[in-house]
């Protein structure tokens, strides 16, 4: 009777046991991070942060998404499908005013934790098309972004800075960065938009690889009128010809702020775990991607067009990085 008891009393403990751990697992707190393609500069960095963030911060357990970019991100946060997400700042600036990609849907409720690193405006030609300038793409076959992205809405913002009429004096191809890159390979476009950091792994691809001889096409001339027309959104941004293989001299173009954001109701105590884990574990952050390298407490801070998450400015207050 007592072995049986014992018996028991050890298969309660072990049952007691499993629950309790099933109840850990359970508490953990699983957020999504809304990043990009696979050819660009956001899913492996959201990746490398989720990789970061679970590792380090108890009770998280956090996965990164692919996804259309910017304006997916924007709207995914925005109805709470998604936790966290990259965006440029014009992207995230249209979605809080509900305008542009955004109208369908009106205003996002999402605010700024982070300022990471500025994309390049990257515009590519094949380079038997004779595009010297954006104004020579009149009549051309362009890609200028996957549907609704960020990178449809800079494409026409500078088509429309040269003189263009996006919708009539180009042929519009809707292609994400590796279908573009694909189809510049196969003569089917003369050239491309796409907005990312440096280097983005399918512009290599198509720098280094194939016989497809390209160029890139400089922009710097158009920053003051896409400015004039989108205040503080755009800025000056040369490329260094050492940046991708072949590029024989450096290219002014345009550059665009990149942020970090959640949804403007996400509670202080997550986001102030978010901003510890990134912050306290910086070198590691920096690891993920060479524009990760870029990452710092002070840039991170630094002011931009949409506001912060209250928590956040706690944060950076409390960081001395914000005065």
């Amino acid at each position: 009777m007592r072995v049986g008891r014992l018996v028991a009393w050890i298969a309660v403990v072990a049952l007691c046991a499993g629950a309790a751990g099933h109840a850990v697992a359970a508490a953990k707190l699983r957020l999504s991070i809304a990043t990009g393609g696979t050819g660009g500069v956001f899913y492996p960095y959201g990746g490398g942060l989720a990789r970061v963030l679970s590792k380090h911060v108890g009770g998280f357990q956090v996965t990164a998404e692919v996804t259309g970019g910017s304006v997916d991100n924007v709207k995914l946060v925005g109805i709470g499908d998604a936790d966290i997400g990259f965006s440029t700042i014009d992207s995230a600036v249209d979605g809080v005013n509900g305008a542009g990609a955004y109208q369908d849907t009106g205003p996002q409720k999402i605010r700024a934790i982070a300022v990471l690193y500025d994309s390049f405006v990257h515009i590519v030609t094949r380079s038997d098309s004779k595009i010297a300038k954006v104004v020579q793409m009149k009549g051309k076959r362009v890609s200028v972004g996957s549907a609704g992205s960020s990178t449809e809405a800079i494409a026409d913002r500078l088509l429309e800075a040269a003189g263009l009429n996006p919708m009539k004096d180009v042929t519009r191809d809707n292609l994400g960065v590796s279908e573009s890159v694909a189809a510049l390979k196969d003569g089917k476009i003369d050239a491309m938009f796409w907005i990312g950091g440096l280097p983005t792994s399918a512009i290599t691809d198509l720098v280094t690889t194939g016989n497809t001889k390209v160029t890139f096409v400089p922009a710097g001339d158009l920053v003051a009128k896409l400015n004039a027309k989108h205040p503080d959104l755009y800025r000056s941004f040369t490329m260094s010809k050492a940046i991708y293989a072949g590029t024989p001299a450096d290219v002014p173009g345009v550059g665009v702020a990149n942020i970090l954001f959640v949804g403007a109701d996400m509670k202080a105590e997550t986001v102030d775990k978010i901003l510890k884990g990134v912050f306290d574990n910086l070198a590691e952050v920096q690891k993920i991607h060479p524009e990760a390298k870029t990452l710092t407490l002070e840039g991170a801070a630094a002011k931009t067009a949409i506001p912060f998450h209250p928590a956040a400015t706690a944060f950076y207050k409390a960081r001395g990085a914000i005065k």
